[in-house]
């Protein structure tokens, strides 16, 4: 087996991972590893911007208010504050390296979001932000001698031992190779994969949560699944993110029937949280019979319209949908997720010597529903403190610890893939109950020999991730019997008994519960 040794390893490209890197660069060797090439990663494709405080008619405090009042109680506040008092310090970086904000004029261009008391959205080529972000990270990197890219290497497992991580194990052109490191850090963004409706590109299976959840470290939050209320909806295009800043700039959601809904669901209409609005989508869906709304800009001045979103209207436009002149048939897709590895605000996991930053962890930042344009903001703020954490690691990695990779194949696998992203989207999804997400337990558990094998392809690995994230999704939604945030359960409307409590799983607390994610003994599969 290939062996290699460095200080620090990072898993994933997105803004975190990349963020954490220029930190750690000036303290060592830094590998940075993806799984496909290094730009592709949600942050590549977000489109709506990054909230900060970056006007003499906004607080910082009201961003905290803001932030605490989407996430529904479950925010823990050092992580949010944190969050809002260090964005606009990690804004101001960014542009000294290069980022190019839009301005009216001398000042930087300012929109409002969903939940947002206040304009505080900055964007980039109108509706480019992530691909921005991406350009001038990337760039920064490039700068360091010490920083090495690994493309196209599929992390297969930790190497842990002594419940200290000692780097991981990885799949690259067909061999197994062992990277050694002093501290470790998860970048690899979430899970929206798992879902048949989702905005997130095909990286985005899981992986870092799945890794991390065999290595022993804690996972927390995971019922919490944030939908995006409007993403395109065509038998013949993508399932393409419309921003939020859609709305924010005053476009209007109406039934098949044209009529405006969101009124009578919340007093922000538009305006209101995530959750809220994919949900009352669904109940306009459900009462018209009907698998989309609309979403309407033709109210808005055509010039504007182009201007500030200029990449949704050249993609709408190759599916013969002009936004400013045609009604946006749109409907909800799975986009971010607010659960992952429970980490402190350093980036801490309950493993030492094993970090993670970005949407793979739960600071607790995002309770449970995202605040719109905070998930880059986290990145660059929770993916540079990560990389300080982890420059105080010490010790040299344990290279004697071997792996015995013995893989076998998935027969069916596409069919499997498929049909985990349709029990998900149908049983555990936007609306949940008891019934609906019982069912998704027996289906998932059938595929349970899946989960501790070992496989020779990406494809194979990334469906071994998938089920056992997809599994403790679904528990976590069964035990959690209340409502809050993007959690609903349609027989348990209310808040629930302790509902202000974070649920947390690992390998012991399953361990009782007969899943199939342990094979006999409790032992991880394999180590």
């Amino acid at each position: 087996m290939q062996q290699e040794v460095v200080d620090f390893l990072i898993i994933g490209s997105g803004v975190a991972g990349l963020r954490a890197a220029i930190e750690l660069a000036p303290h060592g060797e830094v590998l940075v590893i993806t799984k496909d090439r290094p730009s592709e990663s949600s942050t590549e494709y977000a489109q709506g911007g990054i909230a900060a405080v970056m006007s003499d008619e906004d607080e910082v405090g009201i961003h905290f208010e803001d932030t605490l009042k989407a996430g529904d109680g479950l925010c823990r506040e050092d992580a949010v504050r944190t969050l809002v008092q260090e964005g606009p310090e990690r804004i101001a970086e960014l542009i000294s390296w290069g980022a190019e904000f839009d301005k009216e004029g001398t000042k930087l261009s300012l929109s409002l979001e969903a939940a947002h008391s206040r304009r505080r959205i900055l964007h980039a080529h109108g509706d480019s932000t992530g691909k921005e972000l991406e350009r001038v990270l990337l760039k920064k990197v490039r700068s360091f001698p010490s920083i090495r890219k690994y493309p196209f290497a599929m992390t297969i497992d930790l190497i842990i031992k002594d419940s200290l991580c000692h780097g991981a194990y990885v799949l690259k052109d067909g061999k197994v190779a062992a990277l050694f490191a002093k501290a470790t850090i998860l970048a690899t963004g979430g899970a929206g994969q798992l879902y048949s409706r989702t905005t997130n590109p095909q990286v985005a299976t899981g992986d870092g949560m799945a890794i991390a959840f065999r290595g022993g470290a804690v996972l927390e939050d995971m019922e919490f699944v944030q939908f995006h209320p409007t993403s395109l909806y065509s038998p013949t295009a993508p399932q393409f993110l419309l921003s939020e800043a859609m709305r924010g700039e005053g476009a209007l959601l109406r039934n098949i029937t044209k009529k405006q809904f969101m009124g009578t669901y919340h007093a922000l209409a538009e305006l209101a949280p995530r959750d809220i609005v994919s949900r009352a989508i669904i109940s306009e869906m459900v009462k018209t019979n009907s698998n989309h709304v609309y979403l309407d800009l033709r109210h808005l001045e055509k010039h504007f319209v182009k201007n500030r979103f200029p990449r949704i209207h050249s993609t709408c436009l190759r599916y013969d949908i002009d936004i400013t002149e045609d009604l946006i048939p749109v409907s909800p897709a799975a986009h971010y997720f607010m659960g992952g590895v429970k980490t402190d605000v350093e980036g801490k996991t309950s493993l030492r010597g094993l970090y993670a930053a970005g949407e793979v962890s739960c600071t607790g930042v995002h309770g449970a529903n995202r605040l719109a344009s905070n998930s880059l903001l986290e990145g660059l703020v929770y993916g540079a403190r990560t990389g300080k954490a982890a420059c105080q690691a010490t010790g040299k990695p344990d290279t004697s610890v071997r792996y015995d990779f013995k893989p076998s194949a998935i027969h069916d696998a596409d069919e499997i893939r498929r049909t985990v992203r349709k029990i998900m989207w149908e049983k555990a999804g936007i609306i949940r109950c008891a019934k609906s997400l019982r069912e998704a337990a027996d289906q998932l558990h059938t595929w349970g020999s899946i989960i501790c094998t070992d496989y020779a392809t990406r494809h194979e690995l990334e469906l071994k991730n998938m089920l056992t994230i997809a599994e403790i999704i679904v528990h976590a939604a069964i035990t959690r019997k209340g409502s809050v945030g993007a959690h609903y359960r349609s027989d348990y409307k209310e808040r629930g008994e302790r509902w202000q409590e974070h649920l947390c799983w690992d390998r012991k607390s399953l361990e009782m519960r007969n899943l199939s994610l342990l094979p006999q003994g409790g032992e991880t599969c394999g180590r």
